[in-house]
C-alpha cells in the first residue's frame, strides 16, 4: 500500500476556508444542511465533513453544492487576493 503524507498545514487552512464559505453561502440562502443535502443526492456525513473541513470535496460535489446553493461555484472557493 502506498503511503500517504499528511495535507499541508497551508492546504488544510484554504480547505477550512472553503467551508467556511459554503456554510455561510448556505445560511445566507436560509439553508438547512439537510436541504442542500436533498438537492445534492450526497451522503449526510459526505457533505458534513466537506462543510466543517474534514475532508477535500469532489469537483463535481462542489458543482452540486453550488447548484443547490444557488450561487456560482467561483463564490465557494474565492480566496482572497494575497492568500496563498
Amino acid at each position: 500500500m502506498p503511503r500517504v503524507n499528511p495535507p499541508d498545514p497551508r492546504l488544510l487552512e484554504r480547505r477550512r476556508r472553503i467551508a467556511a464559505q459554503i456554510r455561510a453561502a448556505r445560511l445566507h440562502a436560509n439553508l438547512s444542511q439537510q436541504d442542500v443535502i436533498g438537492r445534492t443526492g450526497m451522503d449526510r456525513s459526505a457533505y458534513q465533513d466537506v462543510e466543517a473541513g474534514r475532508t477535500s470535496p469532489l469537483l463535481d460535489n462542489l458543482l452540486r453544492i453550488s447548484d443547490a446553493i444557488g450561487v456560482p461555484l467561483s463564490d465557494l472557493v474565492r480566496e482572497e487576493s494575497g492568500q496563498p
